[in-house]
């Protein structure tokens, strides 16, 4: 056996991977993999809680209904039906292991209400819930003699054999060598991709790592276009990233604009407790009319002893930044936070390749839908975390990998490609795929994004990887498929609001994989035949054994079904779609005669 042979490796130290390896069968060796220091990971950054039907006069089905309705129509009932039954277990769970969670004087659990909650259901520790949780959950993996630690880890790629995958290869960011490890199976709980966008709420190097290695092995990625854009973040240059946690308004905080103005009432009826999706698009609205750098949260509704109490390390926070509360108003923006979509997964973690599952930010299950409802998102890696490592039993004998080859590839001379790319590909998301998109701007950011993507082939045919590159690779790839879905999608839902198309259509998944953007590369024509619109991967079909290509997946299907039925009673649309494509397959045929 290979020294380097693990029966479960975890790429990813966040709450979701974690879970799953204390929740392991101890008999088993697993090892975990990060890039940072073990604590660092996202999960420690979530402020306000876990979402948890634990009080009586709560249920499972108001919390699946408000999940529901944040998700605008595209949760999976059973995704959702299994994580918010899942909760009061995680909560007890988590407790077991050491989460010291707030409780009242009589001792039940505290409970919080953040936007989009019909009720307080937010289980916390003060406002800092996902450092607490992961500084007692790495506690008790440091117990355990089975798991094995390693840091300053980056995964460059899966392998897979006969369509099972067994194991990956990583850098080791001290030595700068590639290893090979060989893994009965392996769960990604890398986290999500918001550091694509030029502004964040999450740590620099939350940058789909993940769903990078995943899309480049086959797997589905579903529903990218759907990023959540967090609507209160610290504006001030000391501090790009502070979050000013949604259960602030949930307390009474009130969100005004430079005239002291309230101005989210008339876009929905819970006002500043809409779901996050709703509130960022108003408060991005209100800045684009007033000509704004910001918005502002007033907390003068309660004493300061209240919110020392409450947010100890948010009125820390500003208060170091020369903002008191609650007798200044908090200076607040929308910033790039979640990603809603991810790895397609089943409802315990496994992906489309064997062997390989994921669990957190990084995976799609379906309970987020087109918009995550808050403090649902460390719920979910709890539950999932605990059903992976229940599929995940027993390990499978895998082949061992071989060596990393670096014969044909040299040190590069210089960086400053992987730099400026860096720049570029961040404020072109965040210019043209931002919180508000149109069908010109999804367009530009395609042709850019796919120059910077041509670019990082070619640099890495030629030259020994590094962690800034690799983290670039990744992102790269996720904003191809952001950007793809975005263009795919024909409505605005949830998180994806497009100028061009503001109306909602027929609920579906958006699901690319490699394939489908090769499909895209090979199709005979450039625009769709029925809007000029630039055609879109997972958007092709076979004619005359060609591939042809449309804007979205709805006009595909429609001109497949018409080719299946022969034409009869073909509309003019369609008969002139079929006229296009002759003639391109006519001229094609000439020139290859």
């Amino acid at each position: 056996m290979s020294e380097n042979y693990l029966d479960f490796a975890i790429i990813g130290a966040g709450v979701a991977g974690i879970a799953a390896a204390l929740s392991l069968d101890q008999r088993y060796q697993v090892g975990i993999f990060c890039k940072r220091p073990l604590g660092s990971a996202a999960s420690s950054w979530a402020q306000g809680g876990i979402a948890a039907v634990v009080h009586s006069g709560d249920s499972f089905s108001e919390h699946q209904q408000d999940t529901e309705t944040a998700g605008a129509g595209l949760c999976d009932s059973s995704a959702v039906q299994l994580v918010t039954e899942g909760a009061p277990a995680a909560i007890e769970w988590l407790a077991a292991q050491g989460v010291p969670f707030n409780t009242d004087i009589n001792g039940a659990l505290s409970l919080g209400r953040e936007g989009g909650h019909s009720r307080r259901r937010i289980v916390h520790i003060d406002d800092r819930s996902g450092q607490a949780v992961l500084v007692a959950l790495i506690a008790q993996l440091q117990q355990r003699k089975n798991i094995t630690l390693y840091d300053h880890h980056i995964a460059v790629d899966l392998s897979v054999v006969a369509g099972r995958c067994n194991g990956f290869y990583a850098l080791n960011l001290k030595t700068q060598q590639v290893l090979p490890y060989t893994a009965g199976g392996v769960l990604l709980a890398t986290g999500g991709a918001s550091r694509v966008y030029l502004y964040s709420s999450t740590p620099e190097d939350t940058t789909g790592d993940g769903i990078g290695m995943a899309y480049r092995a086959g797997c589905r990625i579903r529903n990218m276009e759907f990023v959540q854009f967090h609507p209160t973040c610290l504006y001030h240059s000391q501090s790009p990233t502070l979050l000013i946690s949604e259960a602030v308004r949930g307390e009474g905080g009130r969100l005004l604009n430079e005239q002291g103005q309230e101005f989210t009432a008339n876009a929905h009826p819970l006002g500043d407790l809409a779901p996050r999706d709703i509130v960022a698009r108003t408060i991005d609205s209100e800045m684009k009319k007033t000509g704004a750098d910001c918005v502002y949260l007033d907390c003068g509704n309660k004493g300061a002893d209240f919110w020392r109490q409450r947010f100890p390390t948010i009125v820390a926070e500003c208060a170091a930044r020369g903002i008191r509360i609650p007798e200044d108003r908090i200076p607040v923006v929308p910033a790039a936070h979640y990603c809603c979509g991810g790895i397609y997964t089943d409802l315990h973690g496994q992906t489309d390749i064997a062997g390989l599952y994921a669990a957190g930010e990084t995976a799609s299950t379906g309970l987020h839908g087109a918009n995550r409802l808050a403090s649902n998102s460390l719920l979910e890696c709890v539950v999932m975390g605990r059903l992976v490592a229940e599929a995940l039993s027993p390990p499978v004998a895998a082949p061992v990998l071989l060596e990393w080859d670096e014969q044909r590839i040299s040190q590069p001379r210089e960086t400053v490609m992987v730099a400026h790319n860096w720049d570029e590909l961040r404020r072109i998301m965040w210019n043209y795929v931002g919180i508000v998109r149109s069908d010109q701007r999804l367009q530009r950011a395609r042709h850019r994004v796919q120059w910077i993507r041509e670019e990082i082939d070619e640099f890495y045919r030629r030259h020994r990887v590094s962690r800034d590159f690799l983290e670039l690779r990744n992102l790269a790839q996720c904003a191809e498929l952001i950007i793809e879905g975005a263009l795919g999608r024909r409505e605005s839902r949830g998180l994806h609001y497009n100028i061009d198309c503001p109306n909602t259509m027929k609920a579906r998944d958006t699901e690319l994989t490699l394939h489908d953007f090769q499909q895209r590369q090979q199709a005979i024509n450039e625009g769709c035949p029925f809007s000029n619109r630039m055609i879109v991967a997972g958007s092709t079909t076979t004619y005359n054994g060609s591939i042809v290509g449309f804007c979205n997946p709805q006009c595909r299907d429609d001109f497949a079904a018409t080719v299946a039925n022969g034409f009869d009673n073909a509309s003019a649309s369609h008969l002139a779609a079929k006229e296009k494509f002759d003639a391109l397959l006519a001229k094609d045929s000439s020139l290859h005669s």
